[in-house]
Parts: structure tokens; sequence; C-alpha cells
């Protein structure tokens, strides 16, 4: 008799702290025997499956680690010939599993919905076999984390919010900036030096708070944005700048 096929379950696991994955993303982790784990460096660890550690016991599952480069992708571009590669050997090792009859979970930072590898695969899979059974289990969000760990609100009322990478460019940030009353920045470490002027120039650092990773033992909040500018940030750092005062 043939096997039905698995199915791949892309699994939102929070921002960092174990206590916030939700008890479906641990069942559904619980119930998958393998894990496809994504990691930032060749033979590197996998951020994802240390938080799911100090949530749960891990031994008995088969984990592959798969490293996905950390590139920028631009959706209305031709992918990168790297990434792309990451995203086809990352479909076949998934669908290996799925063809004989196993389920699969990809364990992703935050929620799958937001700026996630996840998703990446998810549309590369379907391509390949456009019936295969995909379940996304959403996951807090590093925006929210970010956000509970200032004590402020995204957004209330009739405020406007939105969220981008601070990799856009300068004019892209300004009229962002001019054009929404909350916005919420990501990926920030390497893009201070461009993002505080801007912020001064508007007169918005007073309106800033930038939060390194959020949720985590060794969280830090920062008002000194510009202090901030000469330093060496996380990679998990985000920016919430208001254009009034909460």
């Amino acid at each position: 008799m043939k096997n039905t096929r698995g199915t791949l379950y892309i699994v939102g696991v929070g921002p960092g702290d174990p206590e916030l994955i939700t008890i479906k993303a641990i069942r559904t982790l619980k119930k998958c025997h393998t894990w496809l784990a994504p990691t930032a460096t060749v033979n590197g660890p996998s951020t994802a499956l240390g938080i799911i550690s100090g949530a749960m016991d891990i031994n008995g599952k088969e984990i592959i680690n798969h490293h996905f480069p950390m590139k920028k992708i631009h959706r209305a571009e031709t992918t990168d010939p790297e990434i792309q590669s990451s995203w086809d050997l990352a479909v076949y090792r998934i669908n290996e599993k799925l063809e004989i009859g196993e389920s699969v979970a990809l364990p992703t930072l935050g929620d799958p919905s937001i700026y996630s590898t996840g998703l990446y695969v998810s549309e590369t899979l379907l391509k390949l076999n456009p019936d295969t059974a995909i379940t996304i289990i959403p996951g807090i969000s590093s925006i929210c984390a970010t956000a509970a760990a200032t004590g402020q609100s995204l957004c209330l009322g009739d405020e406007r919010l939105i969220v981008i990478p601070a990799v856009f460019a300068d004019d892209t940030i300004r009229k962002t900036l001019k054009n929404f009353d909350v916005v919420v920045f990501m990926k920030v470490h390497k893009s201070m030096h461009r993002l505080v002027p801007i912020l001064e120039e508007m007169k918005l650092l007073d309106q800033s708070v930038l939060v390194e990773r959020s949720s985590m033992d060794n969280e830090r909040v920062r008002c000194d944005i510009k202090t901030a500018m000469h330093e060496k940030l996380h990679y998990f750092s985000t920016m919430i700048v208001r254009r009034t005062r909460p």
C-alpha cells in the first residue's frame, strides 16, 4: 500500500523566551519525529532549536540542521543563486520524509508570517508538489515582544503602524516616518549609522526606543539611541519610533 504523504508544519517558536512558545507549537513539535532546524551559519547552532530546548525534551528527535544564508531577498527580482540553492536543498530533504509518510516540523523564530525563511521554503515546496499539505503554527513575534519590553503599545485608536527592515533606502525611511504614526524597524544592527541621523534630522530621537534580544535573558532596552549607534548591536535588535510620545 502506498504511504500517505506527510505534512510540513512551519512552527513559530516565539522571540526567544521558551515560556513564550505556544502550547500548540509544543504539541506539534512533539508529534513530529523529524525537524528541519534552520541555522544562520554553516555548521552553526540553531537559535530556534535552542529556544525549543528550554521548553521541552528534544531527545529522540531526528534533527536535520540546515543552513540558510543571511542575505537580502528582493521579491520582485531573481533570487540569489546561493539562497535559491539553500531553499531547494531544504525542500529536497523535507520532501524525502514527506514521501514516505513522515511529517516534518520546521521551527522558525517569532511568527512564520513575518519575514520568515519557513514561508520561502513553503513556496518552493509547493512549486515542486502543489498538493503538499502545509500547516502554519503562528507564534509570538519579536515585534510584539519588543513593544512589551518597552511598556508601550504598538498602536491605539487611529494610529497607523508599519513594520519595515531598516535596510531600506534613506528616502523610503524618511517617507515612512513622515506618513505613519508608529514605525517598527527590524534588522537595525547594521543600519544605525544611517538611521540615527535621519531620526535626528526629523526630531524623532526622543520618541525612539531600541531593544536588543527581546524576551531573552540578556534583553536590553535602550533610549540612548545616539550612543547605541557607535556600538556593535546584536542581530536581534528592533527599534520602535513614534511620531508622538505615548
